[in-house]
């Protein structure tokens, strides 16, 4: 990433980023200007071979803040893929798991991603609406905390058949490449992305919901900078269901015996990457009888559920997951919903070893069991 003279200058006279930065609060010692400062003046070689440059959860609460739109995240990304290349890699969580996993995903092998959803719904094979399912089929092999990780895909295909729609499911489908391509590893990102672009070419669709956050960012955002345009429309699910229900005729339930309070986690991709903020909460609105109460940090300035692309998962990214629930129990609400399948596992993980008592919710699935 390229930083203009007038960046620079101004840059080096703020401070916005570290005072706004969730990793500074916990760890004095890490500042984004100060790293911007140092590849400046080293060459980039003492930030390249440094630990911090990982603690970064590229979370953008610093690059939203910035008055001259330094992008941090991407600063960051770059140098990753420089400091892997010299041997400087990050701390993978769940004993790399997650990275196996992707990385064979590179190679033609056979996958079975369709036999939750034949017992969930009805899909296709071609069509116009492709469902991207991403990693949700994998996660249960390296980390299970409540329920099992394919609720969300579940939800949505089921809210979909409700709608009338029968999206294409794909066994060929591959990780969108969000997390390669965040740690550094460019050429898995490459190689994962052209092989998703090549299935839903094949599958005839004309748009492409996303359930997952970061699925939806890398489709719509980092896509087209690597392969141009897109041939198909990229929606999150969000979007889609919060445009579409109220003229489908689905009815809800309404939420009864005081439980229908609830508060709402903003994703970082999905609120200050993509900017969507009110669709997930037009959808709880929907159902009769809830009253969402906002955490103090909401939308734009919301606090990141602590961990990134499955790497550096930390002390410090446990302090700032247990602030986040003590934050949202301080609402009076039963029920955090969230439509991030990582940050329901993040925050669940997290709770498990405290006292809170909450119901960390996904936000499709809290919406499909109280349609009628």
């Amino acid at each position: 990433m390229k930083i203009t003279k007038e960046q620079i200058d101004y840059c080096m006279e703020c401070g916005v980023c570290t005072g706004s930065c969730p990793i500074s609060r916990v760890i004095p010692s890490f500042s984004p200007r100060q790293m911007i400062k140092r590849a400046l003046m080293d060459r980039d070689e003492t930030v390249v071979q440094s630990r911090e440059l990982w603690a970064c959860l590229t979370c953008a609460r610093c690059s939203t803040r910035c008055p001259v739109q330094i992008d941090f995240p991407e600063f960051a990304r770059g140098l990753r893929e420089r400091a892997r290349g010299e041997g400087n890699l990050p701390q993978l969580s769940h004993h790399g798991t997650l990275q196996a996993i992707s990385a064979l995903q590179t190679r033609k092998v056979k996958q079975n991603r369709t036999e939750w959803a034949e017992a969930a719904g009805k899909f296709a094979a071609q069509g116009d609406t492709f469902l991207f399912v991403g990693c949700a089929p994998f996660f249960d092999a390296a980390v299970k905390y409540g329920d099992t990780s394919l609720d969300p895909a579940r939800s949505v295909l089921r809210l979909l058949n409700r709608m009338g729609i029968e999206p294409v499911i794909s066994n060929d489908e591959r990780c969108c490449g969000h997390d390669a391509l965040w740690s550094g590893d460019e050429d898995t990102f490459l190689k994962l992305m052209g092989m998703n672009l090549e299935v839903i070419k094949g599958s005839g669709a004309k748009r492409v919901l996303f359930s997952c956050p970061e699925g939806y960012a890398t489709f719509k955002y980092q896509a087209p900078k690597y392969f141009g345009d897109l041939p198909f429309e990229v929606l999150h699910a969000t979007e889609f269901f919060a445009k579409e229900i109220p003229g489908s005729g689905l009815q809800f339930k309404p939420v009864e015996n005081g439980d229908g309070v609830v508060t709402y986690q903003d994703p970082c991709r999905l609120g200050r990457k993509a900017g969507i903020y009110e669709p997930p909460r037009d959808l709880v609105k929907l159902v009769p009888g809830v009253k969402l109460e906002e955490m103090g940090l909401n939308r734009e300035n919301a606090a990141c559920c602590g961990t990134s692309a499955w790497m550096e998962c930390s002390n410090c990214s446990k302090t700032l997951q247990i602030e986040r629930l003590q934050e949202a129990l301080e609402t009076g609400a039963k029920t955090l919903i969230t439509a991030c399948p990582k940050c329901r596992i993040h925050l669940t993980c997290a709770q498990s070893n405290t006292d809170i008592k909450m119901d960390i919710a996904d936000l499709y699935t809290f919406v499909l069991n109280r349609v009628e």
